[in-house]
Protein backbone atom coordinates (compact mmCIF):
# COMPACT_ATOMS: atom_id res chain seq x y z
CA UNK A 1 0.00 0.00 0.00
CA UNK A 2 0.96 3.44 -0.95
CA UNK A 3 0.06 6.35 1.27
CA UNK A 4 1.85 8.68 2.45
CA UNK A 5 4.26 10.58 0.00
CA UNK A 6 5.16 7.29 -2.05
CA UNK A 7 6.01 5.53 1.20
CA UNK A 8 5.23 1.95 1.89
CA UNK A 9 4.71 2.35 6.14
CA UNK A 10 3.75 -0.74 8.38
CA UNK A 11 2.69 0.17 11.95
CA UNK A 12 3.58 -2.41 14.69
CA UNK A 13 2.39 -2.04 18.02
CA UNK A 14 4.40 -3.75 21.02
CA UNK A 15 1.43 -5.77 23.04
CA UNK A 16 3.48 -8.81 24.30
CA UNK A 17 4.05 -7.50 27.67
CA UNK A 18 2.75 -9.35 30.83
CA UNK A 19 1.49 -5.90 33.13
CA UNK A 20 2.14 -7.33 35.89
CA UNK A 21 2.38 -4.12 37.89
CA UNK A 22 -1.62 -4.01 37.18
CA UNK A 23 -2.25 -7.27 38.63
CA UNK A 24 -5.09 -8.82 39.25
CA UNK A 25 -6.50 -6.68 36.39
CA UNK A 26 -4.75 -7.74 33.57
CA UNK A 27 -3.47 -10.93 35.16
CA UNK A 28 -5.84 -12.81 32.70
CA UNK A 29 -6.15 -9.65 30.31
CA UNK A 30 -3.47 -7.53 28.11
CA UNK A 31 -3.63 -3.60 28.84
CA UNK A 32 -3.75 -2.92 25.29
CA UNK A 33 -7.23 -3.53 25.51
CA UNK A 34 -8.15 -1.47 28.72
CA UNK A 35 -10.52 0.84 28.01
CA UNK A 36 -10.02 4.52 28.00
CA UNK A 37 -12.22 7.49 27.20
CA UNK A 38 -14.59 4.93 25.51
CA UNK A 39 -12.00 2.71 23.35
CA UNK A 40 -9.52 0.49 24.21
CA UNK A 41 -6.11 2.02 24.95
CA UNK A 42 -4.53 0.01 20.95
CA UNK A 43 -8.27 0.91 20.18
CA UNK A 44 -7.63 4.76 20.32
CA UNK A 45 -3.93 4.45 18.43
CA UNK A 46 -5.13 2.23 15.29
CA UNK A 47 -8.34 4.77 14.99
CA UNK A 48 -5.96 7.68 14.71
CA UNK A 49 -3.27 6.60 12.16
CA UNK A 50 -6.21 4.71 10.33
CA UNK A 51 -6.19 7.49 7.81
CA UNK A 52 -2.18 7.66 7.57
CA UNK A 53 -0.76 4.01 7.95
CA UNK A 54 -2.42 1.19 5.56
CA UNK A 55 -1.21 -1.67 7.06
CA UNK A 56 -0.79 -2.57 11.22
CA UNK A 57 0.57 -5.75 12.90
CA UNK A 58 0.46 -6.26 17.10
CA UNK A 59 3.21 -8.39 18.48
CA UNK A 60 1.74 -10.08 20.93
CA UNK A 61 2.05 -12.67 23.50
CA UNK A 62 0.40 -16.42 23.51
CA UNK A 63 -1.38 -16.13 26.25
CA UNK A 64 -3.53 -12.84 25.11
CA UNK A 65 -3.62 -14.07 21.64
CA UNK A 66 -6.96 -14.99 21.42
CA UNK A 67 -8.05 -10.94 22.90
CA UNK A 68 -6.12 -9.30 20.30
CA UNK A 69 -7.46 -12.00 17.31
CA UNK A 70 -11.07 -11.06 18.77
CA UNK A 71 -10.44 -7.19 19.15
CA UNK A 72 -8.88 -7.20 15.62
CA UNK A 73 -11.95 -8.22 13.89
CA UNK A 74 -13.83 -5.64 15.75
CA UNK A 75 -11.36 -2.78 14.97
CA UNK A 76 -11.64 -4.24 11.04
CA UNK A 77 -14.96 -3.76 11.02
CA UNK A 78 -14.69 -0.25 11.28
CA UNK A 79 -11.31 0.49 9.54
CA UNK A 80 -11.41 -1.85 6.84
CA UNK A 81 -10.78 -5.75 6.40
CA UNK A 82 -7.45 -6.95 5.97
CA UNK A 83 -5.96 -4.02 7.46
CA UNK A 84 -4.69 -5.47 11.12
CA UNK A 85 -2.23 -8.82 11.66
CA UNK A 86 -1.62 -10.44 15.06
CA UNK A 87 1.46 -11.69 15.65
CA UNK A 88 1.74 -13.98 18.17
CA UNK A 89 5.59 -14.84 19.48
CA UNK A 90 4.93 -17.69 21.61
CA UNK A 91 6.06 -16.74 24.63
CA UNK A 92 3.32 -17.53 27.93
CA UNK A 93 5.05 -15.64 30.82
CA UNK A 94 6.96 -12.42 31.80
CA UNK A 95 10.17 -14.87 32.75
CA UNK A 96 10.70 -15.94 28.87
CA UNK A 97 9.52 -12.76 26.94
CA UNK A 98 11.49 -12.18 23.76
CA UNK A 99 11.95 -8.49 24.82
CA UNK A 100 10.59 -5.60 22.69
CA UNK A 101 13.74 -5.46 20.51
CA UNK A 102 12.97 -9.21 19.55
CA UNK A 103 9.18 -8.58 18.99
CA UNK A 104 9.73 -5.37 16.84
CA UNK A 105 12.56 -8.33 14.50
CA UNK A 106 9.72 -11.04 14.63
CA UNK A 107 7.38 -8.89 13.17
CA UNK A 108 9.30 -7.55 10.81
CA UNK A 109 10.21 -11.16 9.41
CA UNK A 110 6.80 -11.51 9.32
CA UNK A 111 5.74 -8.88 6.95
CA UNK A 112 6.72 -7.53 3.50
CA UNK A 113 10.23 -6.96 2.73
CA UNK A 114 11.04 -3.20 1.90
CA UNK A 115 8.91 -1.28 4.48
CA UNK A 116 9.40 1.22 6.86
CA UNK A 117 8.27 0.49 9.96
CA UNK A 118 6.23 2.93 12.42
CA UNK A 119 6.97 1.00 15.81
CA UNK A 120 4.71 1.90 19.37
CA UNK A 121 3.49 0.92 22.70
CA UNK A 122 0.62 -0.25 22.31
CA UNK A 123 -0.12 0.83 26.39
CA UNK A 124 -0.13 4.30 25.83
CA UNK A 125 -2.84 7.46 25.27
CA UNK A 126 -1.71 10.22 23.60
CA UNK A 127 -3.71 13.73 23.93
CA UNK A 128 -2.05 14.68 20.89
CA UNK A 129 -2.61 12.57 16.87
CA UNK A 130 0.24 10.33 16.21
CA UNK A 131 -0.21 10.58 12.66
CA UNK A 132 1.29 13.86 13.00
CA UNK A 133 4.68 11.55 13.69
CA UNK A 134 3.81 9.62 10.79
CA UNK A 135 3.58 12.76 8.35
CA UNK A 136 6.60 14.29 9.83
CA UNK A 137 8.76 10.27 9.64
CA UNK A 138 7.30 10.05 6.04
CA UNK A 139 9.33 13.80 5.08
CA UNK A 140 12.29 13.77 7.29
CA UNK A 141 14.44 11.81 5.03
CA UNK A 142 15.74 9.18 7.79
CA UNK A 143 14.59 7.33 10.67
CA UNK A 144 13.69 9.48 13.48
CA UNK A 145 11.92 9.33 17.19
CA UNK A 146 9.78 11.21 19.29
CA UNK A 147 11.16 13.31 22.19
CA UNK A 148 9.70 15.64 24.80
CA UNK A 149 11.30 17.82 27.26
CA UNK A 150 11.59 16.57 30.82
CA UNK A 151 13.09 18.88 33.38
CA UNK A 152 12.93 16.37 36.52
CA UNK A 153 16.31 14.33 36.83
CA UNK A 154 14.77 11.01 38.56
CA UNK A 155 12.87 10.78 35.53
CA UNK A 156 15.55 11.34 33.27
CA UNK A 157 17.55 8.76 34.73
CA UNK A 158 14.84 6.28 33.90
CA UNK A 159 14.67 6.57 30.26
CA UNK A 160 16.44 7.21 27.13
CA UNK A 161 17.55 10.99 26.77
CA UNK A 162 18.60 12.49 23.74
CA UNK A 163 20.24 16.46 22.66
CA UNK A 164 19.98 17.37 19.06
CA UNK A 165 21.26 20.29 16.33
CA UNK A 166 19.31 23.10 15.40
CA UNK A 167 17.98 21.10 12.72
CA UNK A 168 16.33 18.32 14.77
CA UNK A 169 19.05 15.57 14.12
CA UNK A 170 20.55 13.65 16.92
CA UNK A 171 23.83 14.43 18.49
CA UNK A 172 23.81 12.21 21.27
CA UNK A 173 21.88 8.93 22.47
CA UNK A 174 21.77 7.56 25.89
CA UNK A 175 19.68 5.03 27.96
CA UNK A 176 18.95 5.41 31.55
CA UNK A 177 22.28 8.34 31.85
CA UNK A 178 23.24 8.75 35.98
CA UNK A 179 24.53 12.58 34.42
CA UNK A 180 22.04 13.14 31.26
CA UNK A 181 23.34 15.66 29.00
CA UNK A 182 20.23 16.92 27.94
CA UNK A 183 16.39 17.34 28.81
CA UNK A 184 14.84 15.56 25.96
CA UNK A 185 13.31 12.28 26.69
CA UNK A 186 12.10 9.73 24.05
CA UNK A 187 9.05 7.97 24.78
CA UNK A 188 8.19 4.07 23.19
CA UNK A 189 7.83 5.32 19.40
CA UNK A 190 9.56 5.29 16.73
CA UNK A 191 10.19 5.44 12.91
CA UNK A 192 12.75 2.90 10.62
CA UNK A 193 13.64 3.31 7.37
CA UNK A 194 13.56 0.18 6.09
CA UNK A 195 17.27 -0.26 5.43
CA UNK A 196 18.01 0.66 9.30
CA UNK A 197 15.25 -1.85 10.26
CA UNK A 198 17.21 -4.63 8.62
CA UNK A 199 19.94 -4.25 10.92
CA UNK A 200 18.82 -5.07 14.12
CA UNK A 201 20.42 -8.54 14.11
CA UNK A 202 23.59 -6.60 13.62
CA UNK A 203 22.60 -4.43 16.44
CA UNK A 204 21.58 -7.66 18.54
CA UNK A 205 25.13 -9.49 18.10
CA UNK A 206 27.11 -6.09 18.69
CA UNK A 207 25.53 -6.21 22.01
CA UNK A 208 22.15 -4.13 21.89
CA UNK A 209 19.69 -4.64 24.83
CA UNK A 210 16.67 -6.79 23.38
CA UNK A 211 14.41 -5.80 26.47
CA UNK A 212 13.65 -2.10 25.97
CA UNK A 213 12.42 -0.63 23.19
CA UNK A 214 14.16 2.34 22.63
CA UNK A 215 17.56 -0.10 22.85
CA UNK A 216 17.45 -0.04 18.69
CA UNK A 217 16.87 3.20 18.10
CA UNK A 218 20.06 4.15 20.66
CA UNK A 219 22.17 1.82 18.97
CA UNK A 220 21.09 3.03 15.39
CA UNK A 221 21.97 6.53 16.28
CA UNK A 222 25.81 5.95 17.02
CA UNK A 223 25.37 4.22 13.00
CA UNK A 224 23.64 6.62 11.09
CA UNK A 225 21.69 9.80 10.97
CA UNK A 226 18.55 9.87 12.90
CA UNK A 227 16.31 12.90 13.74
CA UNK A 228 13.77 14.08 16.57
CA UNK A 229 10.55 14.74 16.60
CA UNK A 230 9.02 16.92 19.48
CA UNK A 231 5.70 15.28 20.53
CA UNK A 232 3.37 18.53 20.80
CA UNK A 233 1.30 17.58 23.45
CA UNK A 234 1.25 14.97 26.15
CA UNK A 235 1.34 10.58 26.82
CA UNK A 236 0.05 8.90 29.49
CA UNK A 237 1.81 5.59 30.19
CA UNK A 238 -0.60 2.96 32.09
CA UNK A 239 2.09 1.71 34.06
CA UNK A 240 0.21 1.01 37.28
CA UNK A 241 -3.54 1.18 38.82
CA UNK A 242 -3.21 4.56 39.35
CA UNK A 243 -2.14 5.44 36.33
CA UNK A 244 -4.79 4.05 34.52
CA UNK A 245 -7.41 5.62 36.62
CA UNK A 246 -5.68 8.85 36.22
CA UNK A 247 -6.27 8.33 32.61
CA UNK A 248 -9.64 6.96 32.75
CA UNK A 249 -10.60 10.38 34.53
CA UNK A 250 -8.64 12.59 32.11
CA UNK A 251 -10.04 11.02 29.43
CA UNK A 252 -13.49 11.13 30.53
CA UNK A 253 -14.41 7.54 31.46
CA UNK A 254 -15.58 8.28 34.92
CA UNK A 255 -15.90 12.54 34.47
CA UNK A 256 -17.77 12.50 31.14
CA UNK A 257 -16.65 15.51 28.61
CA UNK A 258 -15.44 17.58 30.62
CA UNK A 259 -12.18 15.30 31.30
CA UNK A 260 -11.56 15.15 27.65
CA UNK A 261 -11.80 18.71 27.46
CA UNK A 262 -9.11 19.29 30.01
CA UNK A 263 -6.77 16.52 28.55
CA UNK A 264 -6.84 18.71 25.05
CA UNK A 265 -6.24 22.19 26.43
CA UNK A 266 -2.86 22.36 26.51
CA UNK A 267 -2.12 21.40 30.27
CA UNK A 268 1.31 19.67 31.00
CA UNK A 269 1.99 20.20 27.09
CA UNK A 270 5.39 18.51 26.62
CA UNK A 271 5.75 16.12 29.16
CA UNK A 272 4.47 12.63 30.75
CA UNK A 273 1.80 11.83 32.72
CA UNK A 274 3.09 8.41 34.43
CA UNK A 275 3.49 6.44 37.76
CA UNK A 276 4.52 3.38 36.87
CA UNK A 277 7.71 3.42 35.32
CA UNK A 278 9.14 5.27 32.04
CA UNK A 279 7.86 3.66 29.23
CA UNK A 280 11.18 2.41 27.61
CA UNK A 281 11.07 -0.32 29.00
CA UNK A 282 9.37 -3.67 28.68
CA UNK A 283 7.01 -3.90 31.72
CA UNK A 284 7.88 -6.81 34.13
Amino acid sequence: MNWLGGMEMTGIFLAAGYATRLYPLTENFPKPLLEVGGDTILGRLVRDLAETVPVFAVVTNHRFAGHFEAWAREMEARIGAGRIRVLDDGTSTNETRLGAVRDILFARDRLPAGEDLLVAAGDNVLDFSLAEFASFAAGCGSSCVMCHEENRLEALRKTAVITTDAEGRITSYEEKPREPRGRLAVPPFYFYRAADAARMEEALAEGCSADAPGSFAAWLAGKTELRAWKMPGKRYDIGDLPSYEEAKRIFGERDGDAGQTAARSGRGIGGTARRGGSGEKEEK
